[in-house]
């Protein structure tokens, strides 16, 4: 995938929306990250960068990718097992893991989703949907909370909906590249009860039964993202800053698909900056609830 802002971003429309979607993934690492002190700040780009590579060779690399993915997968195991990863991006991982005591089993749980991707390419339900998410979505949101030191079994349930529901409208912001690219995300008992078949993902614009489909799946994806809100207030100092801005990234990400109101084939749905900073404020201006049963650091 280009780079946002490379020479080649704009080569081809296809080449032009990998760009807006690589945006789109900027943007859910969010504007309050960047407000966050160095040291963690690093922390979560470690993390993050391993997780991006990890997606990259699930979507991006040239032959083999399930063997490639694998060998990353081992390189990636040495740093538990007291070897010497030879990925760059691993060994720049190492010294977070180390300080933080970052489990393993999440960045295996984000290889294993993308082994999926490579023989999955149709959900016949939600809750097989879901059931993915728990692969691609939720060890992301266990390692930012590992890097926070958080281990409250109520903070990671509730990091789960979270990034389930970010995962979701992710989703539904990308029915058309996904489609492209041989992916359906969409569940098939939905589609059925909707009356959208496959053929009307390939069109120029959303037909009246895929609107009334995704704005259901945007309505979905919205409460499950609320039905998780609850974390930020189970945290304190940085944490809660981040995680905040997690959340407001999302509900912007809901804003933008309701603008374009299902159509998500003819407009692109993209998230603004100001709704993100508008969610951001709520967020954090409201009482928050529990907030000393979870660690996190404080500000300064």
């Amino acid at each position: 995938m280009a780079a946002p802002g490379s020479s080649a971003s704009s080569a081809t429309p296809g080449a032009e929306e990998a760009d807006l979607r690589a945006q789109r993934r900027a943007e859910n690492f969010p504007v309050a990250l960047r407000l966050l002190p160095r040291p963690v700040r690093a922390d979560l780009v470690a993390v993050y960068n391993v997780a991006r590579v990890i997606d990259d060779l699930g979507d991006e690399a040239e032959g083999d990718r399930a063997a490639q993915l694998r060998a990353f997968g081992a390189d990636l195991a040495t740093i538990w097992d007291g070897g010497r990863p030879t990925a760059p991006v691993l060994r720049q991982l190492a010294p977070t893991v180390a300080a933080k005591r970052l489990d393993q089993e999440p960045f295996q749980r984000l290889i294993e989703a993308n082994l999926v991707d490579q023989r999955v390419h149709r959900y016949a339900s939600y809750a097989d949907l879901r059931g993915y998410c728990a692969l691609s979505a939720h060890p992301v949101g266990r390692l930012v909370l590992g890097v926070f030191e958080v281990t409250d079994p109520v903070a990671v349930e509730l990091s789960d909906r979270v990034c389930a529901a970010l995962q979701l409208v992710e989703h539904w912001q990308d029915v058309a590249e996904d489609r492209r690219a041989g992916r359906i995300y969409l569940p098939a008992q939905d589609m059925a009860r909707f009356g959208v078949t496959e053929r009307d993902l390939d069109a120029a614009t959303a037909t009246a039964a895929l609107r009334r489909l995704m704005v259901f799946q945007t309505d979905r994806a919205a409460e499950l993202l609320d039905s998780g809100a609850g974390l930020v207030g189970l945290l304190r100092g940085w944490a809660r800053l981040a995680v905040a801005g997690y959340l407001a990234g999302g509900r912007a990400a809901v804003d933008a698909l309701r603008r374009v109101d299902g159509d998500v084939l003819g407009q692109v749905a993209r998230a603004r900056r100001r709704d993100v900073i508008r969610h951001l404020v709520r967020l954090l201006t409201r009482p928050g609830r529990h907030r000393n049963s979870a660690r996190g650091g404080r500000p300064r």
